[in-house]
């Protein structure tokens, strides 16, 4: 396991909430009415410590050229979290770059149903 991977396979409450065939059928449209935007699933990460708390809404849609870092900022506002502490963000179980642009993970990393999941850390979680 390389350095920049966690352990958890996580299982979304979203994909337990919804069945595969309405998460593609609401992906489909999302992206049919807002085509130069990414479905994006953000939850906290299980490993999380509770110093970060969970954020209101769990559902995004990110413009395509916003960075990931620009999306940890729209995060850290809205979970209210202080500078103080480190915020981290896993897709696939894998910390991307904070300069690459979500469309272009969108388009590697996107799940079969075509929405884009995430979890995100206050801490570095690895083992």
């Amino acid at each position: 396991m390389s350095s920049s991977e966690i352990k958890e396979k996580k299982t979304y409450e979203f994909q337990k909430k919804f069945t595969f065939e309405e998460r593609v059928k609401e992906s489909d449209k999302i992206r049919t009415k807002y085509p130069d935007r990414i479905p994006i699933i953000l939850e906290r990460s299980s490993n999380c410590r509770s110093s970060v708390p969970d954020i209101d809404k769990h559902k995004f849609l990110v413009p395509r050229d916003i960075t990931v870092g620009q999306f940890l900022f729209v995060i850290r506002k809205r979970i209210k979290l202080n500078s103080k502490t480190a915020l981290f963000i896993f897709i696939n179980n894998k910390i991307p770059s904070a300069s690459s642009l979500i469309g272009s993970i969108y388009d590697t990393d996107k799940n079969e149903d075509l929405f884009l999941y995430a979890t995100y850390s206050g801490e570095n979680t690895f083992g």
